[in-house]
Protein backbone atom coordinates (compact mmCIF):
# COMPACT_ATOMS: atom_id res chain seq x y z
CA UNK A 1 0.00 0.00 0.00
CA UNK A 2 1.24 3.46 -0.87
CA UNK A 3 1.92 5.60 2.16
CA UNK A 4 2.12 9.38 2.14
CA UNK A 5 5.48 9.07 3.93
CA UNK A 6 6.91 7.07 1.00
CA UNK A 7 6.02 9.83 -1.47
CA UNK A 8 7.45 12.44 0.90
CA UNK A 9 10.80 10.57 1.07
CA UNK A 10 10.96 10.33 -2.73
CA UNK A 11 10.23 14.06 -3.06
CA UNK A 12 12.91 15.02 -0.51
CA UNK A 13 15.44 12.75 -2.23
CA UNK A 14 14.78 14.39 -5.59
CA UNK A 15 14.91 17.88 -4.07
CA UNK A 16 18.36 17.16 -2.67
CA UNK A 17 19.56 16.14 -6.16
CA UNK A 18 18.30 19.16 -8.13
CA UNK A 19 20.89 20.12 -10.73
CA UNK A 20 22.47 16.67 -10.84
CA UNK A 21 22.71 14.45 -13.90
CA UNK A 22 20.46 11.37 -13.95
CA UNK A 23 19.80 8.40 -16.17
CA UNK A 24 16.05 7.97 -16.64
CA UNK A 25 14.42 4.67 -17.58
CA UNK A 26 10.72 5.06 -18.32
CA UNK A 27 8.49 2.10 -19.04
CA UNK A 28 6.23 2.88 -21.98
CA UNK A 29 4.13 -0.24 -22.06
CA UNK A 30 4.48 -3.92 -22.67
CA UNK A 31 8.19 -4.74 -23.03
CA UNK A 32 8.98 -1.16 -24.10
CA UNK A 33 11.15 1.27 -22.22
CA UNK A 34 12.99 4.49 -23.00
CA UNK A 35 16.41 5.32 -21.55
CA UNK A 36 17.47 8.96 -21.53
CA UNK A 37 19.82 11.24 -19.65
CA UNK A 38 19.18 14.66 -18.26
CA UNK A 39 19.34 16.97 -15.29
CA UNK A 40 16.77 17.25 -12.50
CA UNK A 41 15.52 20.78 -13.04
CA UNK A 42 12.84 21.34 -10.43
CA UNK A 43 10.34 19.73 -8.08
CA UNK A 44 6.74 20.67 -7.40
CA UNK A 45 4.17 19.35 -4.92
CA UNK A 46 3.00 16.54 -7.23
CA UNK A 47 5.59 16.28 -10.03
CA UNK A 48 9.27 16.74 -10.86
CA UNK A 49 10.82 18.01 -14.10
CA UNK A 50 13.88 16.66 -15.93
CA UNK A 51 15.64 18.63 -18.67
CA UNK A 52 16.74 16.06 -21.25
CA UNK A 53 20.04 15.96 -23.11
CA UNK A 54 19.57 16.06 -26.86
CA UNK A 55 21.62 16.75 -29.96
CA UNK A 56 19.33 19.38 -31.47
CA UNK A 57 18.91 22.99 -30.40
CA UNK A 58 15.46 22.33 -28.97
CA UNK A 59 15.33 21.90 -25.19
CA UNK A 60 13.04 19.09 -24.09
CA UNK A 61 11.63 18.67 -20.64
CA UNK A 62 9.64 15.78 -19.23
CA UNK A 63 7.67 15.62 -16.02
CA UNK A 64 6.71 12.64 -13.91
CA UNK A 65 4.86 12.20 -10.66
CA UNK A 66 6.43 10.84 -7.49
CA UNK A 67 3.99 7.93 -7.74
CA UNK A 68 5.68 6.93 -11.02
CA UNK A 69 8.94 6.48 -9.10
CA UNK A 70 7.21 4.62 -6.26
CA UNK A 71 5.50 2.17 -8.66
CA UNK A 72 8.75 1.78 -10.66
CA UNK A 73 7.21 3.08 -13.88
CA UNK A 74 10.16 5.49 -13.85
CA UNK A 75 13.60 4.60 -12.51
CA UNK A 76 16.27 7.22 -11.83
CA UNK A 77 19.99 6.73 -11.32
CA UNK A 78 21.91 9.79 -10.09
CA UNK A 79 25.22 10.13 -11.95
CA UNK A 80 26.67 12.79 -9.67
CA UNK A 81 27.64 16.36 -10.37
CA UNK A 82 27.19 18.21 -13.64
CA UNK A 83 29.78 16.32 -15.64
CA UNK A 84 29.25 15.92 -19.35
CA UNK A 85 30.37 12.30 -19.10
CA UNK A 86 27.94 9.48 -19.69
CA UNK A 87 26.26 7.82 -16.76
CA UNK A 88 27.44 4.22 -16.32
Amino acid sequence: MIEKDDLFRIKKSLESNIGKRVRLTAKKGRKKSVIRQGIIESTYPSIFVIKLDNDSEITRRVSYSYTDVLTKTVELVVCGGNEITQCS
